[in-house]
């Protein structure tokens, strides 16, 4: 790989890294109610929300009573989104006069951005008005993401309470997920956008002439076809009418920063973070790449100080940021490669075939072939669907790096809360099965793991892969299923196949290649979406309330220590081993076979 694409890469990693201990620090002491800074006027306005709600914030609760509640604000927030869609034709804001949403689209967009997802089978500057956009659309990115944050406490608390019934108040959770970290960096983040020119407006958009038309000119003829010339014998030309081009316009950067940091990708223009409006510049792709993963890096090192032990933190962003290094070099390795029927001619001795400029087909210019690669690995590994190249356009390896960094299960970092929670239940299947091999009773974090953990933890597993492959198998058996086929043969099923992991994962990404916009597609994605999201954290919570029942044990001579570099080998070892018996059958006919197709005799 070349060495510009390494220090890309290395750069980012390093930047990273040294936000994680800042980051996790200030939401460990948010989601305690102790902001550094905003402590007094937010507890002040904290105090006023419960009041209003009619929340008693020392009451906590069971998880059964916690998952119940959250599940209901969750289907209260699709049934409004829903009904927003439906009815925007009617409301305020909506300057562009578009019609109301579809059926079958709106309940599809209402569970996405519900669930955490931001699937989006229909362009946002010519399907959803301001209104739309700003109280539906962006208003679910927060609730969404801290409803994540908040089953990944109400986790932390199950593992580090001794003998409690109790796991917290969701709705306190909630709040200071909001108050304390989602809205101010999505504040400050906005005005950086504005001030690199993403618009914020209201209007409906300009219609402007393009850089074409003052050099737009023709030569005059007669009715024969013969030029007209002056009386100095030049020829006499004419400037045609300016050719314009209509630029939607909206509320963009206000949803910029929260679309990326909530894990929320949906993007307000249907080409997403790459066009121009959403990520005009390489600082605003470069700070888009760090708040992609800085919340979910950042929680780990909040889960170390929850736990006692940061070095429980530091393990788990090993392994996560390991995984995400070696699929992005894989990813950036492939495109920059690209593919070599096109150019069989260039060989290089020390890496075969090449492209030349590498793969850049549905991609921009201004990120080239490795920036975005780097884009797609991170957003994948991030739980976000943020795109700034189409993944459809990348070669087979190239797109199916990103399709397994989601079939992980989103342990790569992930979204917010989701990420973590789903690697710590990796965690648990690796003291599950050591204490299996060496004959000894599993424990985590001082918890002894049994039979109802085991089921919980079994479930959370098994969950999405099901989805996943029982829904892409029906969709490419019937017929309303392949109609929505770009391509056939084993770049067809890549399509679906990415289409279902990205939804049961709760991404939002997508190889776009899919006509996914249909009745069929908008019913199943949003099954394998709200089940993918609230099938798990329902398990998750189990979980939780049994664990937080337990007392805590201290760590005995043969307990498996689950920090250090050994642990963290097995945790990546347990996720890919998990993830290869799953998935490698779908992936062969997919991917790997088309990529074979590619080989150069």
């Amino acid at each position: 790989m070349p060495t510009y694409s390494l220090l890309q890469l290395g750069l980012f990693l390093l930047a990273l890294l040294a936000l994680i201990k800042p980051a996790g620090h200030y939401m460990f002491l948010a989601m305690a109610g102790k902001p550094p800074l905003l402590a007094g006027p937010g507890r002040w306005l904290e105090t006023r929300l419960y009041r209003l709600a009619a929340v008693e914030p020392e009451r906590e609760m069971g998880w059964k009573n916690y998952a119940i509640n959250l599940l209901l604000f969750q289907l209260v927030g699709v049934l409004f989104l829903y009904l927003l869609q439906r009815c925007q034709a009617w409301l305020p804001l909506n300057p562009q006069s578009f019609r109301s949403v579809a059926p079958d689209s709106a309940f599809n967009t209402a569970v996405s951005f519900v669930s955490n997802t931001s699937w989006q089978g229909y362009a946002g500057e010519t399907t959803l008005s301001h209104l739309s956009q700003m109280l539906g659309i962006n208003a679910q990115s927060f609730l969404s993401a801290a409803s994540g944050m908040a089953a990944l406490l109400a986790l932390l608390r199950g593992l580090t309470r001794q003998s409690s019934a109790t796991l917290g108040n969701v709705w306190v959770d909630l709040t200071r997920c909001t108050l304390y970290i989602l809205l101010p960096l999505s504040f400050i983040l906005a005005l950086i956008f504005v001030q690199q020119g993403v618009p914020q407006t209201l209007a409906a958009g300009r219609t402007v002439a393009t850089l074409e038309a003052s050099h737009y000119r023709v030569p005059l003829q007669d009715a024969r076809g013969n030029a007209l010339k002056d009386a100095d014998g030049r020829p006499l030309l004419q400037q045609l009418s300016a050719r314009q081009q209509y630029l939607a316009l909206g509320p963009v950067a206000s949803q910029e920063p929260i679309k990326i940091m909530s894990g929320d990708g949906g993007g307000f223009f249907n080409a997403n973070s790459a066009h121009p409006f959403e990520n005009p510049t390489p600082l605003t792709n470069f700070l888009q790449l760090l708040t992609l993963l800085i919340l979910p890096a950042g929680l780990c090192h909040a889960f170390g100080l929850m736990a006692g032990d940061t070095r429980q933190g530091w393990t788990i962003v090993a392994a996560m940021s390991l995984m995400m290094a070696l699929g992005a070099a894989a990813c950036m390795r492939s495109e920059i490669a690209g593919n070599p029927l096109l150019s069989p001619a260039l060989v290089d001795q020390s890496h075969g075939a090449r492209q030349s400029g590498g793969n850049m087909e549905g991609k921009e210019t201004r990120f080239g072939a490795a920036g975005s690669a780097l884009y797609a690995a991170v957003t994948t590994s991030s739980g976000d669907g943020a795109v700034n190249a189409m993944h459809d356009s990348f070669t087979p390896i190239g797109g199916m790096v990103p399709m397994v960094m989601m079939q992980t299960g989103e342990v790569v970092f992930g979204g917010p809360g989701a990420g973590l929670y789903s690697i710590v239940i990796h965690a648990i299947l690796v003291v599950f099965v050591v204490g299996l091999m060496i004959g000894r009773a599993p424990e985590y974090l001082g918890k002894k793991i049994e039979a109802f953990e085991t089921k919980m933890m079994a479930a959370v597993l098994l969950l999405a892969p099901a989805l996943i492959l029982l829904q892409s198998a029906i969709s490419v058996s019937v017929p309303a299923g392949l109609a929505g086929l770009g391509n056939p043969g084993a770049h067809g099923l890549s399509e679906v196949l990415y289409a279902y992991t990205s939804a049961a994962n709760n991404n939002g990404s997508a190889f776009a290649g899919l006509s996914a916009n249909t009745p069929f597609y908008n019913l199943m994605l949003g099954i394998a979406m709200w089940f993918g999201r609230y099938g798990v954290i329902v398990p998750v919570l189990a979980l939780a309330g049994s664990l937080a029942a337990k007392p805590r044990r201290a760590p005995g001579a043969g307990t498996l220590p689950s920090h250090g570099p050994l642990f963290a080998l097995l945790l990546i070892a347990a996720i890919l081993l998990a993830t290869a018996l799953t998935y490698l059958p779908a992936l062969a006919l997919g991917p790997v076979a088309e990529h074979i197709t590619l080989a150069v005799p």
